[in-house]
């Protein structure tokens, strides 16, 4: 009796009394057999994994295929390249020179026309009661920065 309460303990005089050497001896096999269970149940993830990995591989037939499509694949660019850098219709400089001129011609047209349409809404903007976003959703003015679209350098 321990208070209220009653202890029941089993009779273990049937057992052989053990030694400490003994449970300590046992509690190291105990952790080499564990060690070695963990490793057993590695193996067969491990094997899992090499088996996936395999069978996603391409087959030598497969894999032959592929090369030769590859080959077909890059002498078509070769002969492209080759028709490229034979062909006799470059562009001339006086034409690159015309390009770039009227590249300058729209931009600078493009910057004078964003100005004068900036300082109209501006003096529009003067006089109007509400901020100039809710002005511009009213008319339907959409701007370059809504699109992020940037003026080219000059």
């Amino acid at each position: 009796m321990y208070g209220k309460q009653k202890i029941y303990f089993a009779d273990q005089d049937q057992f052989e009394m053990v030694s400490d050497a003994d449970l300590q001896g046992l509690d190291t096999k105990i952790v080499a057999l564990t060690a070695k269970v963990q490793s057993l149940q590695q193996r067969p993830s491990h094997m899992e994994a090499e088996l996936k990995e395999l069978t996603s591989a391409l087959t030598t037939p497969e894999m032959q295929k592929e090369i030769q499509e590859l080959k077909k694949e890059c002498a078509g660019y070769r002969e492209r390249l080759k028709n490229i850098k034979a062909a006799t219709n470059h562009v001339t400089p006086e034409e690159k020179e015309q390009v770039y001129r009227e590249r300058q011609k729209y931009c600078k047209e493009w910057r004078k026309r964003k100005r004068m349409a900036t300082e109209l809404s501006d003096a529009i903007l003067e006089g109007y009661p509400k901020s100039k976003k809710q002005f511009f959703e009213e008319v339907g003015i959409e701007t370059d920065e809504d699109y992020n679209v940037k003026l080219p350098d000059p």
